[in-house]
């Protein structure tokens, strides 16, 4: 969507979130701009942890802020019998505002990404998943692409995520994992789309073909090569702009035998996937690493995903 806005002028890679959110006039956030904070070297905080002051003394969900079905200022679904406060929706953006900013370092945040929905949808007043559907998903054909699944499909037909101990006390089946996008209705900037292998290679390839699939125009090839740009590789940030790309160095998210042109992403519950324009290649990896608990982190230490990585490209036939 903000390749999509970009393209229309509604939104500019040097645009500050003062200027795209008002209310942030006064904060330390309102000199960040859009490319620093896609690029992740906008000194904004990792993540924030919204959910631990809706808490009560016992750690569980607070009756002040949920409740187990839905009532009136109360639509919010959060998990099964589970809704928050629509009222916290506030809350969040202002203790957004409220945050200092870090050492100007690379630092991976999602914190961006619920002021680049705000904006989205102030602009075009619609939700987020309904926008994505409408230019995006839809024309292209994604058949299981959606946020909040469990409204198109049933439960059987997603993986768990987590057996949450902390938080939403249930096995998190259909909802988003990241609690900030489920205190959000399950629609985040930056978390809570749920797909599968082949609508997240058709998203690479469209990617990849620049900005066309199916016969149809969905980005300018020009807007896919502003933002698979590393702007600050200099700083030592990888990064591209929203995309992920190769280290810079020894280790990182790819095997290291990929194309500078390559571009991805990892997900905290265990997704990746990398296209190479050099090799015409998309590899996606899907998994529910976080099942049963966040803390397994298996995946990561055996790095299997880039190890499987490897492999392809040491079967490609020259």
């Amino acid at each position: 969507m903000i390749m999509k806005m970009e393209e229309e002028g509604t939104i500019a890679l040097n645009n500050t979130f003062e200027q795209l959110l008002p209310e942030y006039a006064d904060s330390e956030l309102k000199d960040v701009t859009v490319l620093k904070a896609l690029s992740h070297y906008g000194r904004l905080p990792a993540w924030i942890a919204f959910y631990l002051s809706t808490l009560n003394k016992d750690r569980k969900p607070s009756r002040e802020f949920y409740r187990f079905e839905p009532t009136q200022g109360f639509t919010n679904k959060v998990s099964d019998n589970l809704y928050i406060t629509d009222a916290y929706r506030d809350s969040i953006y202002n203790r957004i505002g409220r945050q200092s900013l870090k050492s100007n370092r690379y630092r991976y945040s999602d914190v961006a990404y619920y002021v680049f929905k705000k904006y989205i949808e102030e602009h075009y007043s619609k939700r987020l998943d309904e926008l994505v559907e409408d230019f995006f998903y839809e024309p292209m054909g994604l058949q299981s692409t959606a946020f909040n699944p469990l409204q198109k499909f049933d439960k059987e037909y997603i993986v768990p995520t987590e057996e949450d101990q902390y938080f939403r006390y249930q096995t998190v089946q259909g909802y988003v994992h990241d609690m900030g996008a489920a205190m959000q209705g399950g629609v985040g900037g930056h978390a809570g789309l749920f797909s599968n292998a082949q609508d997240v290679a058709k998203i690479m390839q469209m990617y990849l073909q620049g900005g066309t699939y199916g016969g149809k125009r969905f980005l300018q090839e020009r807007t896919i090569k502003k933002f698979n740009t590393c702007y600050f590789c200099h700083k030592e940030v990888r990064r591209g702009v929203g995309f992920d790309k190769p280290q810079l160095k020894d280790s990182g998210p790819t095997c290291g035998c990929v194309s500078r042109k390559s571009f991805g992403h990892s997900g905290f519950t265990g997704t990746y996937t990398w296209a190479d324009p050099e090799e015409e290649l998309v590899y996606v990896f899907l998994s529910n690493r976080t099942y049963p608990s966040a803390s397994n982190r298996l995946l990561v230490e055996s790095g299997l995903r880039t190890r499987i990585q490897q492999a392809i490209y040491d079967s490609i036939i020259e």
